[in-house]
């Protein structure tokens, strides 16, 4: 009865930050600014882990993917958002819709992978430094990568093609900066509770299941800490884990904010600012919180810039 009342649509207005004409140029220069420094400091982070030896461990492996996802994720978003705010009309069209949810669901999907493995990595180097050659090897860090790949391709295979079932014909007005699953959900006259309740399982066995991995992981590396005698050993070990659980805790804590919400707070634009936060942000702040936290890293980028 629904599609009768209304005509089908197979494209989209894209609002974005519409709604604030005054603020189009300054938004435009801050987040261009954004996206730029992201790149560089993304791909700059995957290249000096690629070229430099010292750096082909476990820990820069996984490092280097999760850069290379961030950057993914701020390319499925940022340059049609860029485009927008200087568009007449705002368009796009279902497959663009579904090609820009699918890459950066791939993005975020690998992301909790990466950084559960990324944590059994941490695991291993604290609570069993003399075994780590052996149960960190080179290739369990490939399978972990691959699978963390795997699965992040998976997951939004299946959402996408829930997403094709559905038409649209409520409106072709989407009020956010992206298409995300939740607003393409309210202007959907088929209904969405098929797609919702996958959503639902999919992504919290996801993140369950990461977020088990990084809560056990350093529950055991929290009491090898406090067992240890030496205050310097302490320091140490802290300081390792520091920049893995302050990524893990932005990343995870973003996300769980903006999905795990009722209807009720997730309608209209009111989700806009988590959005711009996991999807801009938290891209922007990995490779610095890596980077600066990080005296190999850092050793490593000051040689290469002696070298040139």
């Amino acid at each position: 009865m629904a599609e009768n009342n209304y005509s089908v649509t197979n494209e989209f207005i894209l609002v974005g930050f519409s709604d604030h004409p005054d603020l189009k140029t300054p938004l435009f220069l801050v987040f261009s600014a954004i996206y730029l420094v992201t790149m560089v400091g993304n791909l700059g982070l995957v290249a000096l882990i690629y070229m430099e030896p010292r750096l082909h461990t476990p820990m820069y492996i996984f490092l280097g993917n999760l850069a290379l996802m961030d950057s993914c994720c701020s390319c499925a978003i940022t340059p049609k958002m860029l485009e927008n705010f200087f568009s007449v009309d705002r368009r796009i069209s279902l497959y663009e819709c579904m090609v820009q949810f699918y890459f950066l669901c791939l993005a975020e999907t690998t992301d909790c992978f990466l950084l559960a493995a990324m944590a059994y990595d941490r695991y291993v180097a604290i609570c069993n430094p003399l075994q780590y050659h052996s149960m960190m090897s080179k290739k369990l860090c490939l399978q972990m990568t691959m699978g963390s790949y795997i699965a992040g391709n998976l997951h939004p295979m299946i959402e996408v093609g829930l997403l094709l079932r559905l038409t649209f014909c409520r409106s072709h007005v989407i009020k956010h900066f992206f298409c995300d699953v939740l607003p393409l959900y309210r202007i959907s006259c088929t209904d969405p509770n098929i797609n919702e309740l996958i959503l639902l399982v999919l992504a919290g066995s996801i993140q369950v299941f990461t977020i088990s991995i990084v809560l056990v992981s350093y529950s055991c590396i929290l009491f090898t800490i406090f067992t240890m005698k030496s205050k310097e050993g302490r320091g140490k070990a802290l300081s390792t884990c520091a920049s893995h659980f302050l990524s893990v805790s932005i990343f995870y804590g973003s996300l769980l904010f903006m999905y795990a919400q009722p209807h009720s707070a997730n309608e209209g634009d009111k989700d806009m600012p988590v959005a711009i936060f996991y999807t801009l942000i938290i891209p922007l702040l990995n490779p610095f919180i890596y980077s600066l936290r990080n005296k190999e890293v850092i050793n490593v980028m000051k040689k290469t810039m002696k070298r040139r």
